[in-house]
């Protein structure tokens, strides 16, 4: 057992880690865990106690920042930390091929975010002693037929207006960067910048750097509901117990509009969007793709070891979890289209997901109006490895400052609630 982790009251009840010099008891009792006493390393006074929901990249990331910061953080997720989204993502840095009409308000964040990824890969390495996977080798989007060349010639054109530095490819062209291909690739868009991380890798390291910083997590532990006192909040309640902090960051991602004490008007307006996925194994000494490949109706992610993720399925079935003959069938089938080669290789491993989308596809960023104290870190969608950076430098430092960073200005749950207030 790592010295870091202190388990006590055993699941389902829940699980603590923390840093060593952190002194936590815990005490089985009806209803579930009790924490008697918690002390923590010396901190500044006028720093707050924050508590974050959610233990993905996203609450994790605040809280290391928070914590690294000199203030007391408390993390609590139900369940495993990192077994959400952020396990289920592909780790995708595709802030240019991913550019889409009518989410041109989002681009610059995520340019922003994109070129923030070499300084915080490094960072958290030192912080954490574990590397995450960045990979800067470029982003290929694949034509296989005619009807696919003129949609990537429309794309290309419309994320060239927007700044983006994107090279057309012919077929032979795009075949020397990728000599598996299908023989009759057609065309191809090559985006230098767009490249990628092991987000299990990230998770791993940021659990590390967050509890050597003196954070605290406690894992298994269901937040009920946010404890609302005078129109602030006031702490979170985990099986029946208040569990009082200065500020809480809720950034639990699709389950974010589960908690309960607030007002409907006032949730955040994130919903699960469901994803079906699988890996399959390469030979590492002979990887049949070295760029991200996005071709139709699938991407594919090359890892160092071997592994090549198969992606996604988009899927509003609410929390329905299932894996099905449809979606996995039209990954592979699309993925084969592709990379032929891809048909003697073993599966690795399926999975689904659920990524937390919002009405816009954007994330929902800052406080909440007329809730003191309580912050929203949600609703990333397809964006949070991306997003990762920028999150957790803009929440953190609205939480020590009360400034609202002008990069995630116009990402607040205000945008949602004027159209109510104008009606009203």
């Amino acid at each position: 057992m790592n010295p870091g982790i202190i388990r006590g009251a055993v699941r389902p009840c829940g699980r603590l880690r923390s840093h060593p010099s952190n002194l936590i008891r815990v005490m089985p009792a009806k209803g579930g865990p009790k924490i008697s006493a918690t002390s923590t390393p010396t901190r500044a006074s006028s720093r707050p106690h924050v508590i974050v929901i959610g233990g993905g990249v996203i609450g994790l990331s605040i809280g290391w920042r928070l914590a690294a910061s000199g203030c007391r953080v408390d993390l609590y997720d139900k369940g495993p930390v990192g077994m959400g989204a952020s396990h289920a993502a592909a780790g995708m840095l595709a802030a240019g091929v991913e550019a889409e009409p009518g989410e041109q308000p989002l681009l610059p964040l995520c340019r922003e975010s994109q070129a923030l990824w070499p300084g915080f890969a490094a960072e958290l390495k030192a912080a954490s002693g574990r590397p995450v996977g960045l990979r800067r080798e470029g982003t290929l989007v694949v034509a296989l037929t005619r009807d696919d060349v003129a949609l990537l010639r429309t794309n290309y054109e419309f994320q060239r207006k927007l700044g983006l530095d994107l090279h057309w490819l012919n077929g032979a062209e795009a075949k020397e960067r990728e000599p598996h291909l299908n023989p009759r690739a057609a065309a191809a868009v090559f985006s230098p910048a767009d490249g990628q991380v092991d987000n299990r890798a990230v998770t791993a390291a940021l659990v590390d750097a967050f509890v050597a910083s003196g954070g605290t997590i406690h894992e298994g532990f269901a937040v009920d509901a946010l404890e609302l006192d005078g129109g602030r909040v006031r702490g979170v309640v985990v099986n029946g117990e208040v569990r009082r902090a200065d500020m809480v960051v809720l950034a639990a991602g699709a389950w974010s509009r589960r908690i309960g004490g607030l007002p409907p008007e006032l949730l955040p307006p994130v919903r699960p969007v469901k994803g079906q996925m699988l890996s399959l194994r390469m030979d590492p000494a002979a990887p049949l793709a070295s760029h991200v490949i996005w071709a139709p109706k699938c991407y594919l992610v090359p890892r160092a070891d071997g592994t090549l993720i198969v992606g996604a399925t988009t899927e509003e079935k609410g929390w329905n979890a299932d894996l099905t003959a449809g979606g996995v069938l039209a990954l592979l089938e699309a993925a084969w289209r592709a990379i032929p080669g891809i048909e003697e290789l073993p599966i690795a491993e399926m999975w689904t997901g659920f990524r937390p989308g919002s009405r816009d596809d954007a994330p929902v960023l800052g406080p909440v109006p007329g809730v003191d104290g309580l912050v929203l870190a949600t609703g990333h969608h397809r964006n949070g490895i991306l997003l990762t950076p920028v999150t957790a430098d803009c929440v953190a430092d609205f939480v020590l400052t009360g400034r609202i960073d002008p990069r995630i200005a116009g990402f607040g749950l205000d945008r949602f609630l004027k159209g109510r207030e104008a009606a009203a």
